[in-house]
């Protein structure tokens, strides 16, 4: 999630002349690899994982890091759910300082990365500690990373998110989501002319009606198990109600009146690693606090309701299961579960 850093950039891209949305994506992308050869290799403790629980694209690293079992390897580090201009803070923690790099600012990372760096201060961002400096915040890398080079310091039991066989399939289904969903809601929130609002907002629920037909015969997006595809959309689906149904103008239905992808979304907020990562307190802080474009007054809604999340869902019916031959995820370490009062439980 992109920080503002001037006139006519938006919180999260640029808006074009036509008044249609483009993300920016030009991102710090050297890779953390077994063999080291961009010059980071992987290594237990050395960077720390950079989040706000309030953005998406962080979410979804959060849960993979989860999921696989790599808290110990890859700290993490939890912004607050606002921010400024400037950068995402760490007021979460005592004396507004992360614990570890020592910095009042993500932006600090950034800097020492690349002194004369412009671009955004976005969320998820791997810094190494050592020096401080951001090696990437390549959103779409990241998870694919963790997936296939931190393959040694996973967890026993870990899923295989990315397996071999489904490799050309779930990369083709999660360019789908990525276009047409996860940055199709700020696509149709940030428009700034009918034409462009109107043309995302037919896009998405487009693409939200294929996924659900989809879905109606399968329990996950590909193969009989979770993988990287359904990490990739559960975090704009459990924003859905919350945030983009209202104040991004996605209302045609909400996910509550689509019967197949809620049901398929509650089935991941009930699996470990998906659910206990949300903190719907800090996604609603941040889209209506910090979009004062879109919400002036900066009044954060008390709804909706959070308890059908713990509703049956019946997609066991499908078959499949969500770790294949792998285990769940033991509870999050302390420091990282969700705060009381956040989530749906």
């Amino acid at each position: 999630m992109l920080v503002d850093r001037g006139p006519r950039r938006d919180i999260v891209g640029i808006v074009a002349a036509t008044g249609r949305f483009v993300r920016d994506s030009r991102y710090l992308s050297a890779r953390i690899t077994r063999d080291g050869g961009d010059g980071w290799p992987v290594e237990a403790g050395r960077y720390r994982l950079i989040v706000s629980r309030a953005c998406p694209w962080a979410h979804r690293a959060m849960i993979v890091r989860r999921l696989l079992g790599l808290e110990s390897a890859i700290s993490m580090g939890i912004a607050g759910p606002t921010h400024d201009v400037r950068s995402w803070t760490f007021d979460l923690d005592p004396g507004g300082r992360d614990p570890v790099l020592g910095m009042e600012r993500l932006q600090e990372a950034y800097l020492r990365a690349d002194p004369a760096y412009e671009r955004g201060i976005t969320v998820p961002a791997i810094v190494d500690i050592p020096t401080g400096a951001v090696v990437t915040n390549d959103l779409q890398q990241i998870t694919l990373d963790m997936e296939t080079e931190w393959v040694d310091l996973q967890r026993e039991g870990a899923p295989n998110l990315l397996p071999d066989h489904l490799r050309a399939e779930i990369a083709e289904i999660s360019q789908l989501i990525y276009e047409d969903v996860n940055d199709g809601v700020y696509r149709t929130g940030f428009a700034i002319s009918q034409e462009a609002y109107e043309g995302a907002f037919e896009r998405l629920f487009a693409r939200l009606e294929w996924l659900s037909d989809h879905l109606t015969r399968h329990r996950y997006l590909v193969g009989d198990t979770l993988t990287e595809a359904d990490v990739r959309l559960f975090p704009t689906l459990v924003r859905f109600d919350a945030v983009y149904h209202g104040h991004f103008k996605c209302n045609r239905f909400k996910l509550t009146e689509m019967p197949v992808l809620w049901a398929y979304a509650r089935d991941l907020f009930q699996t470990p690693g998906f659910g206990d990562t949300v903190d719907f307190l800090h996604i609603k802080q941040h889209y209506y606090l910090v979009h004062r474009q879109i919400n002036p007054s900066g009044v954060v809604p008390a709804g909706p309701d959070l308890r059908g999340w713990l509703l049956p869902h019946g997609r066991e019916a499908l078959g499949g299961s969500p770790f294949g031959q792998g285990s769940p995820p033991p509870p999050p370490p302390p420091s990282e579960v969700v705060p009381a009062g956040h989530g749906a439980g």
